[in-house]
C-alpha cells in the first residue's frame, strides 16, 4: 500500500489540471522528443523542395543591343540609315534591358521614296526564390509584350501567329497602319530565350507615290534580324564565360614549384642522415656503459 500511494497521488495530479496540460504534462520525455524530431524532419524536405523548385537563370549577360544585328543585315533592312551603328536606347541597367533603332529615307526623287525603321530591345530576368525562375518571368513578360503588340493603336488586318526556329518561343503580330498620311506596313517578333525577351519591330512605307513595301518583305526582314538578335544573347554569354576562365599556372610558377620541392627534398633527406648519425652515436655509447 505504501508503494502505491506516489504513484496514485501523481495518476490524481494529472487528473486534476486541465486536458491540453495533461497531455503536455504527463506525457513521457521520449513522446516530447519524437514529436520535435519529427516536426524538424517534416519542414527540412519543404524547405528543400521550395528552393529546389526555382531553376537558375540561364543567361547571366546580354548583348551590345547595337551589335546584336549585322551590319550587312541593317544595310539590307535599312539601306539609308542616319546612322549606321544605330542609335541605342537609354536604359538604368544595362545588364537587364537594352535597345537600339535605325531609321532612314532612301530617297529616290521623283520617283519616290522608301522609309524603313528597325528596333531591337532585350529584357533579361533573374531568378528569384520569391518571383519565380528566370525563364518563367521571361515568359510572363512575353505575354505582356505580345499584348502590347496586338493593342496597336489603329492597326488593321492584324494577324498573329507562332513562330517556329527562333529561340524557345516566339511570336510575329503583322499588320497595317496609316500613318503621317501613308500605309505603313509593320511586323513584330517577340522570341523568349532562357530568361532573355527579345523584342523586334520592323516596318516600312513608300512615300512621295512610291510602292508600299509588301507584308511579306517587311516580315521576312522582321524574322531575319530576330533570328540574329537571340543569337547573340548566346554569344555574349559563352564570350562572358570564356573571359571569365581561370589562367593556367604561368611556366615560371611553375619552375619555382618545382625548385621548391628540390630543395625541401634535399633538406628533409639531409635531416635524416643526420638523425641516422646520432642514433648511432647514442647506440655506441650505450653499449660501452653496458661494457
Amino acid at each position: 500500500m505504501h508503494r502505491s500511494a506516489p504513484r496514485l497521488t501523481r495518476i490524481l495530479a494529472c487528473a486534476a489540471v486541465p486536458v491540453m496540460l495533461v497531455v503536455a504534462g504527463c506525457s513521457s520525455d521520449s513522446d516530447s522528443k519524437k514529436d520535435e524530431g519529427s516536426s524538424s524532419s517534416s519542414a527540412a524536405p519543404d524547405a528543400t523542395q521550395s528552393k529546389a523548385s526555382v531553376a537558375p537563370a540561364k543567361f547571366a549577360e546580354l548583348p551590345d543591343p547595337c551589335k546584336s544585328i549585322t551590319a550587312k543585315t541593317v544595310k539590307s533592312l535599312v539601306p539609308s540609315a542616319r546612322d549606321k551603328n544605330g542609335t541605342e536606347g537609354k536604359s538604368s541597367d544595362t545588364a537587364a534591358r537594352g535597345s537600339c533603332s535605325w531609321n532612314g529615307l532612301d530617297d529616290n526623287g521623283v520617283k519616290g521614296s522608301q522609309y524603313r525603321w528597325l528596333d531591337v530591345g532585350f529584357t533579361r530576368f533573374a531568378s528569384d526564390q520569391a518571383l519565380g525562375s528566370g525563364a518563367d518571368r521571361a515568359g510572363d513578360d512575353m505575354a505582356k509584350q505580345l499584348a502590347k503588340a496586338k493593342a496597336a493603336e489603329g492597326a488593321k488586318k492584324l494577324v498573329t501567329a507562332p513562330v517556329g526556329s527562333i529561340g524557345d518561343e516566339a511570336t510575329k503580330v503583322t499588320y497595317d497602319l496609316d500613318k503621317t498620311g501613308e500605309d505603313f506596313k509593320y511586323a513584330t517578333v517577340i522570341a523568349r530565350t532562357g530568361n532573355v525577351v527579345v523584342t523586334l519591330t520592323y516596318n516600312g512605307a513608300g512615300y512621295a507615290g512610291a510602292k508600299t513595301p509588301s507584308a511579306d518583305d517587311i516580315l521576312k526582314g522582321a524574322e531575319k534580324a530576330a533570328k540574329e538578335a537571340v543569337a547573340a544573347v548566346a554569344t555574349a554569354n559563352e564570350s562572358a564565360k570564356a573571359s571569365g576562365s581561370p589562367e593556367s599556372p604561368k611556366a615560371s610558377d611553375k619552375a619555382s614549384d618545382e625548385e621548391t620541392g628540390k630543395t625541401t627534398d634535399k633538406a628533409t633527406k639531409a635531416s635524416g642522415k643526420s638523425t641516422a648519425k646520432a642514433k648511432a652515436k647514442t647506440t655506441k655509447s650505450t653499449a660501452k656503459s653496458a661494457g
